[in-house]
């Protein structure tokens, strides 16, 4: 069971107290895929100038990613740069340049509308919905969002959340979407815009998610070589789209397994710049992880 994942593929120029990187690969399309694909199969759709570096696309390719909608516009790709301090909760983007992806209209193959699992990664609400249009049934949609579209796209944006199974966004987001200081009282509101599951990312204090009447908290990954959080929502995304597509079980016990996956990418997400964190990993490491934070998180009744 395979995802198909719509999003933007970046070129990203990233500085933190521990070191910098120029036009390193990024892009939430592309955390998320690198992601998800431990777990199953997935495809992107998304949009790269003419002067994106072939050896990018080849990579994601050689990762098994199914790369048939990665559209290659004449143009310069998407550019984003940005800072972090000591806090790396906290960042300052210096520079945006969408470039093509300004003009990204998403269309999706033939070959990819029947895939099961969607997740529509951080773009324009109006754009996100286009894509509901194209596919085919799926089992499950989850859509990610930023505070751009909820100032300045919130009608639509509403209009998109009424027709997904899940969102994904992060605290300060979730209390500017309800317009509720309280987080707990924040995520009841986003689960009345319509998703049956609402998932707030609270950085190094972990997630947690809200689905009718009960709470899950999961704790963060006690990472000690923090480089970049750049695109770690993004990883917590596919490790968490990803769990589920692998098991096709969306029972409640192991929805919060898949929370729990997404912890996991997240904390090899921010160990390196771009996607390093992710490369060469092994199920044993994944899984070793995943016991880990079940050990943090149990205790005798």
């Amino acid at each position: 069971m395979g995802i198909l994942v719509v999003g933007s593929v970046a070129l990203d120029s990233v500085k933190t107290p521990f070191g910098e990187v120029s036009e390193a690969l990024g892009g939430s399309a592309t955390f998320f895929s690198v992601a998800a694909g431990y777990f199953t199969d997935v495809a992107m759709v998304a949009v790269v100038g003419t002067d994106f570096p072939h050896e990018h696309i080849e990579y994601l390719s050689g990762l098994g990613i199914d790369v048939t909608g990665l559209v290659v516009q004449e143009g310069r790709t998407f550019r984003w740069s940005g800072s972090y301090g000591y806090d790396l909760n906290e960042r300052d983007t210096l520079e945006t340049q969408l470039n093509v992806f300004e003009d990204f209209l998403p269309v999706v193959p033939e070959s990819l509308k029947a895939m099961e699992y969607v997740f529509l990664a951080n773009i324009d609400p109006v754009l996100q919905r286009s894509v509901l249009s194209q596919v085919t049934r799926p089992g499950l949609v989850a859509l990610d969002t930023m505070n751009f579209y909820i100032e300045g796209r919130k009608e639509e944006l509403l209009e998109t959340i009424s027709k997904v199974d899940v969102i994904v966004l992060n605290d300060s987001e979730c209390r500017e979407l309800a317009l509720e200081p309280n987080l707990i009282k924040a995520a009841r509101v986003v689960l009345g815009m319509g998703p049956e599951t609402v998932i707030v990312k609270k950085g190094e204090h972990g997630a947690m998610m809200f689905t009718g009447d009960e709470c899950f908290s999961a704790p963060a990954f006690p990472c000690e070589d923090v480089f970049d959080p750049t695109g770690a929502g993004d990883s917590f995304a596919g490790g968490f789209m990803g769990h589920l597509a692998r098991t096709g079980d969306l029972s409640a016990p192991n929805v919060r397994r898949a929370v729990i996956y997404g912890t996991v990418m997240a904390s090899f997400s921010v160990e390196a710049f771009s996607v390093k964190g992710m490369e060469s990993l092994t199920l044993s490491d994944i899984e070793g992880r995943y016991r880990v934070l079940k050990d943090m998180s149990h205790f005798e009744l």
